[in-house]
């Protein structure tokens, strides 16, 4: 019954709700797009949606009009050069997500579900058919964006969406929405250019503590000589 019917009611009120309350921050936030790098304010993008039917997903503009059109950030050589000032902190505070609330309103999104892949994300896509992942509609949020966001490995995301999609109900559903506020407001994953950086950091690491490792046994052996 939740996920058939209530789910939605909740997902209309609330986006209501927040489309209402939230129109001073669209306005100020449209502002100073506007100033930073002229040019449009909202940025539209064909995204896969409930059975993998495209729609177009809606954010704030946070790069610069220059940018390659329809390519990953994380597949964009040096993806810092293209994110505007303001759009460094709409990403960092996931602002230039607030748009998709009209994209929840008019029944496109959920605010709880696996984040819309990109049209072309065909590896995303088959990994999330494994699990069923694209037999729901997209959110927001989910569990995978309070699990590890931008660092995650396609195939660890994919699996995440899948274990939402077992356990989907309205007290998992409110998890994963305080989950997302306080991961908001710690910056938890967020790394610009950045699927998979977690285990590229564990990488990094391993590979610091292995380059120690060695440097301490030449000392060691340095002091016996």
């Amino acid at each position: 019954m939740y996920k058939h019917f209530f789910k939605r009611v909740i997902d209309f009120f609330l986006s209501l709700l927040g489309a209402i309350i939230l129109l001073p921050v669209f306005l100020l936030i449209s502002l100073a797009i506007i100033i930073d790098d002229p040019g449009p304010v909202f940025f539209k993008q064909k995204r896969v949606g409930k059975n993998k039917k495209l729609f177009w997903l809606h954010k704030f503009r946070s790069m610069k009009v220059k940018t390659p059109k329809d390519v990953p950030t994380h597949m964009l050589e040096n993806p810092d050069q293209y994110i505007t000032k303001v759009g460094k902190f709409l990403r960092k505070t996931s602002l230039d997500e607030l748009p998709q609330i009209f994209d929840i309103l008019i029944g496109k999104m959920s605010i709880i579900g696996p984040r819309p892949a990109l049209y072309n994300q065909d590896d995303l896509v088959a990994e999330r058919d494994k699990y069923g992942a694209n037999d729901v509609k997209p959110g927001l949020t989910g569990w995978a964006q309070i699990n590890g966001r931008d660092e995650l490995e396609i195939p660890v995301k994919a699996k995440l969406d899948g274990e939402y999609v077992e356990r989907m109900g309205f007290f998992f559903d409110l998890r994963c929405f305080f989950g997302t506020i306080f991961s908001v407001l710690r910056g938890d994953g967020v790394v610009e250019g950045g699927t998979g950086e977690l285990n590229k950091n564990k990488e990094k690491s391993d590979d610091n503590n292995e380059q120690q490792k060695v440097s301490e046994e030449n000392s060691v052996e340095t002091e016996k000589e």
